[in-house]
Order: structure tokens, then sequence, then C-alpha cells
């Protein structure tokens, strides 16, 4: 096994159990008879430190290498083997954790069982769909244990989950030219539904954004539903039209969805329907989200913005921020008069000071009197390694607006 060796006190970090290597705290690499590095192998690394017999390796943790400013991401702080009982151990304690917070369910068929550094296991998203999972590899050594992810799954999960789709075409590195196709790589299904919360969901897996569905807004989709009664509510960037759907069991008047995607709009007249069938307060709109809101937006006193990612990456921040920016002002200058508007930033990139600093900036520019009534993040299937802050992605603020 290669060693990495590290700078002299670049191990600090990583004695804090943070799971990231960076490529500047590495002194050398040496390998170890024949071998030669390769992206996406298993290495060991270690601090050199002086003994009375001379410099000695010292452990610090195993990891995958990659190439990139992220040189290694840890897998273990301990020095064991990285074999099939380290992947069984590791995604049992994930689906454990989920059973314990009691979020499978039979009316919950749908989570995240797998959340990359929150779970230990970084650079890997494992979403549930029934008995169906959907795997994505964020790094190439992630997409190297696939099979032995596909071959453990099942006894991870007492039998749970017997179909395992491998979707990670758009999440690899581009430049490790690894050829990965998506499909199936342990059984096979067509059936794509599942619930949350009682409510049924077609799942596109095939074709659909991330794996599929957003499952990290369940809990803020639940609160949709507690405000919805007697509402006229928009949803925009509507996608699957999850918060349309908990809207209208919530009781709600009347419900626009917005998607610029025609897809999107497809799917979310099918889930619609899947639960409400002929139910004429529903209505989609195939349009630009920015358009409709200046057009349309004083017809609705709840509004739920939940656009993608402004910023993927730091670069694209301040672009990030100006878009927040100017959504926000629109809602807030078209909204009625004792509406209430949930806002979310889903951008990594963006932390919680700057993304409420945008809202709040668009609040002064419309003059309306705003109150924050809730604070919202990420539900409890994605969660944060308290070594690993960088996992807190998902920011949203609901809003009384006067």
């Amino acid at each position: 096994m290669t060693d990495i060796v590290l700078r002299r006190g670049k191990g600090d970090s990583l004695k804090r159990f943070h799971p990231w290597v960076f490529s500047g705290a590495i002194y050398k690499v040496v390998l170890h008879g024949e071998e030669e590095l390769r992206e996406g192998d298993i290495v060991r690394v270690v601090e050199s430190i002086t003994t009375s017999e001379g410099n000695e390796f010292s452990f610090v943790a195993l990891g995958h290498y990659q190439i990139g400013s992220i040189a290694v991401r840890v897998l273990s702080f301990e020095n064991r083997p990285i074999d099939r009982n380290f992947w069984l151990s590791r995604l049992r304690e994930a689906w454990e954790v989920r059973k314990k917070l009691n979020i499978v369910r039979e009316d919950n068929t749908m989570f995240r069982m797998v959340h990359g550094e929150g779970d230990r296991l970084p650079g890997l998203i494992i979403d549930v769909y029934g008995d169906t999972a959907v795997m994505q590899s964020h790094s190439v050594g992630m997409h190297y244990a696939r099979s032995i992810i596909a071959e453990v799954i099942n006894e991870a999960t007492e039998g749970r989950i017997k179909n395992l789709y491998y979707k990670s075409e758009t999440t690899l590195p581009y430049k490790a030219q690894l050829g990965a196709k998506d499909g199936f790589i342990l059984g096979k299904t067509d059936i794509n539904l599942a619930q949350e919360n009682g409510i049924k969901f077609h799942i596109d897996w095939l074709e659909g954004q991330k794996t599929g569905f957003f499952v990290d807004q369940r809990d803020n989709r639940a609160l949709v539903e507690t405000y919805a009664r007697g509402k006229n509510v928009l949803n925009m960037f509507c996608y699957t039209g999850g918060f349309s759907v908990y809207a209208m069991r919530g009781g709600a008047e009347k419900v626009h969805s917005v998607d610029a995607s025609a897809k999107a709009i497809e799917l979310t007249n099918a889930n619609v329907s899947l639960n409400f069938p002929c139910d004429h307060r529903h209505e989609a709109f195939c349009e630009d989200a920015f358009k409709y809101l200046e057009r349309a937006g004083e017809n609705y006193n709840l509004i739920i913005l939940d656009p993608p990612a402004f910023a993927k990456h730091k670069d694209a921040l301040r672009n990030a921020l100006k878009g927040y920016t100017r959504l926000n002002a629109i809602a807030f200058r078209k909204i009625r008069p004792g509406g209430v508007i949930f806002t979310f930033s889903c951008s990594q990139a963006v932390n919680k000071d700057q993304f409420r600093l945008a809202v709040f900036t668009a609040a002064a520019q419309s003059g309306r009197h705003v109150r924050i009534l809730h604070q919202l993040h990420q539900p409890v299937d994605h969660p944060i390694n308290i070594y690993h802050p960088e996992g807190e992605y998902l920011k949203g603020l609901v809003l009384y607006v006067e």
C-alpha cells in the first residue's frame, strides 16, 4: 500500500478527524515494491516522527487517493483492512441510524441511506426508493468500490434493498475518463413508485436530477403542508412537484407549479394526479421562474422558492448571491400582505450567513416588513459530520411578509 507522507504539522486537522487531506499538506509519496499510485487507490496517510532510532512513519488514516486539491478522502482513522467487512459494517451502521431515527417506515419508503462524509463514506451517496437504491459516486475510489457495495447492500439493509441502480456518469471527475455507465448493478425493476410521509411519488432515476428526487426537502415539505390551508400557493422551480402535493394535502385553495423544464412539469402533473386525481386546484406552467414571478406573483400568499444551486463552486459565489437577492426581491415585492415565503439555497459554496444577507438585502430593497419564522436545514438522513462542517449545504428561511 502506498504511503502518503504529510508535511510537519499538517496532520493536526486529521487528528481532529477532518476527513480530507489537501494536496498542499503532502510532503512526499512513498511507493512500495512494484506498485504504482493510481487515482482511486486506497492509501495509507502517515506522518514522520523522530525517535531515538531515527525517523519513523506514524499511522494517521486510510483513504482513497484522488487527483486535485483534495488528495485523500479518509475512509478510516483506524489501521484496518478496507475489505468486505468494512463496507458491510459502514453500510449497516448507516441503515441502523435511519431505523433509529424512524425514517424507515411503511409510509416512508424514500430517504437517504448514505450521505458521504456524514456517514463516514466520503464520495458516496445512496438514496432509497422502496426496494431500490440509487448510488452515486463522487470519487474514483467509490467508483471502484461499487461492486463490493452491490454485494453487501442487501445484507446491510436486512434484505430490504433488492436492486441497486448506479447513476454516476455526471458525478465522477470527468478527467478520470472512467467511461462509467448508468444502469443496474444489482437486480432490476421497472417499479419507480415510493412514498414520503404517506404521499406517493414517481421517481425518475433514469433521467431525473440527482438520484431522481430531492429527498433532502422532506421535512420542509411537511412544514409547507402546515401553512397551506386556505392559501394560494406558488411553487417555483417545482421539479417533481413535491411541495405542491404537500400543499394540496394541507388544504391549499389553489396551487400553481412553475419550472422552465417541460420534463419537470410533466413529472409534477403525474405526481399530483397520482395523489389527487382530477383535482382542479392545481395547475402547472412551463416558464422562466423570474419572468413568471414578476408577472403573476401578486396572486399568491404562500410562495416557495427552491432554485437549483446558483453556485456549484466558489468562483461563482458573487453571481449566485446576486441571483438569490434578485429572486427574493421579486417575491417580497409581489407577495400579498400577510403572506409567507419559503426560500432556500442548496449551494454548498454559499454559507448560512451569506444566504441570509442576500435575503436581508432583498427584503430591504422591497421596503416590506419581514419576520423570520423558521430557519431551515437538511433533514436527519443527511447528517453533518461534526468534524466536517462543509457537509452543511441546505439552508432555508420561512418569512412572514406584512
